[in-house]
């Protein structure tokens, strides 16, 4: 059934100039410079503030996050960071702490109010909880699924190799929902790249879907992971359809090295997913874009037992990839805006995104007077639309 047209006047957009938005069915119909005549009685008057495309929070752990309940102290490893210490941690934590689909809901509550509207969230499939956390993920998934978009990653946390009927357990999550396979550090958790990769590109290829490896090794051992993933996508044509998330040993190489597999990278048409986190290298997100690769972010983890940190603010995470990267131009402020919004939606392969004639009406109106404004002061006043309507007004909600 057709529904009547909603007229958004007054929005500026990123060219600078107010604009009316015509919206029909969740799509934009038309966008015209703001009239100057009286505008209809239903029109929503967006007052000026830039409108913007929802933000794609494109790496995020749904199952795993404490936000909204209990305080959990930060528990650090006994040497340095170590991959299955913080596993052990996880799961002594998640053992105590309220019910998944509660702090699920908090999670999404927070990052809907703060403008994210598409989410790529991993979700624990392993020996260790079998397919509990996907089905309960699933489930609150159905109940959002009018305010956001989210896809689930199946993702072994415990490895593969080492967790005895994981990789079964993968493939029947995309057979129960999930969208991705996932894979965990192959060289340094399951220490046997092929055969890890062998599982993940396996299932990804029998099920026709994508694929989404968390890859914290650092230099050398990263960089060696990272080219066994590009000639594994390269042979089986899954170009544009790979992401690596985190790839921590991209941001300990040389420059000259790094942009010699950046070049890799780029001819794989695989997307690198970084958060910039404060106590890691991180790829140099700059080198990176200027060899084509396709930058997103994500707030990986918010309040678990990784780290106290996140907010659910993409826009923040701009701020804090600009801020970490040397970013001060106002072409290098709309970078890290992109990361967050276009690059993001690239990386998930998003039908409609964006501002345009026939782009799904998502989009988020902020207090700022341009985009690299909107990235340094990443203004909470916000109103938050989804297919045109409504789902989220004022200050992103700051419960701990």
């Amino acid at each position: 059934m057709n529904r009547p047209t909603k007229v958004f006047t007054n929005a500026k957009l990123a060219d600078g100039l107010l604009h009316d938005i015509h919206v029909a069915n969740g799509r934009i119909t038309s966008i015209e410079p703001a009239s100057s005549q009286q505008a209809p009685e239903s029109a929503i008057d967006i007052s000026g503030d830039l409108l913007v495309p929802g933000f794609v929070e494109g790496h995020i752990h749904l199952d795993t996050s404490f936000y909204g309940g209990n305080w959990v102290p930060h528990r650090p490893c006994t040497n340095g960071f170590d991959v299955h210490e913080r596993v052990a941690f996880q799961a002594e934590n998640m053992a105590k702490a309220e019910p998944m689909d509660e702090r699920a809901r908090n999670q999404l509550d927070l990052c809907i109010a703060n403008g994210t509207l598409q989410m790529r969230s991993h979700v624990m499939v392993d020996g260790s909880v079998g397919l509990k956390s996907l089905e309960t993920i699933l489930a609150v998934r159905e109940e959002y699924r009018d305010r956001i978009d989210i896809q689930l990653v199946a993702f072994p946390q415990s490895g593969i190799l080492d967790s005895p009927g994981t990789p079964e357990l993968l493939d029947k999550a995309i057979g129960l929902g999930a969208d991705l396979v996932g894979g965990l550090d192959p060289a340094s958790f399951d220490r046997d790249v092929k055969g890890h990769l062998d599982v993940v590109f396996g299932i990804a290829a029998k099920r026709g879907v994508d694929v989404d490896i968390h890859l914290h090794e650092a230099g050398t051992m990263g960089a060696f992971t990272i080219e066994e993933i590009c000639a594994r996508t390269v042979a089986l044509g899954m170009q544009g359809h790979v992401a690596i998330s985190h790839a921590y040993g991209l941001g300990d190489l040389a420059p000259d090295a790094a942009r010699k597999i950046a070049g890799k990278i780029a001819k794989s048409g695989i997307s690198i997913m970084t958060n910039a986190p404060g106590h890691h290298a991180f790829p140099p997100v700059a080198l990176l874009r200027s060899e084509g690769v396709n930058v997103f972010s994500g707030s990986d983890n918010i309040r678990d037992s990784w780290w106290p940190y996140g907010d659910g603010d993409m826009l923040h995470r701009a701020e804090i990839i600009g801020y970490r990267s040397g970013f001060f131009t106002d072409e290098e402020l709309a970078a890290a805006f992109e990361i967050v919004t276009a690059a993001g939606a690239k990386a998930l392969r998003l039908e409609g995104y964006g501002i345009g004639v026939g782009a799904k009406a998502d989009f988020v109106t902020l207090g700022a007077a341009h985009v690299p404004e909107a990235v340094v002061a990443f203004p909470k006043n916000r109103r938050v639309f989804k297919a045109g309507r409504l789902v989220a007004e004022g200050r992103g909600d700051d419960r701990g």
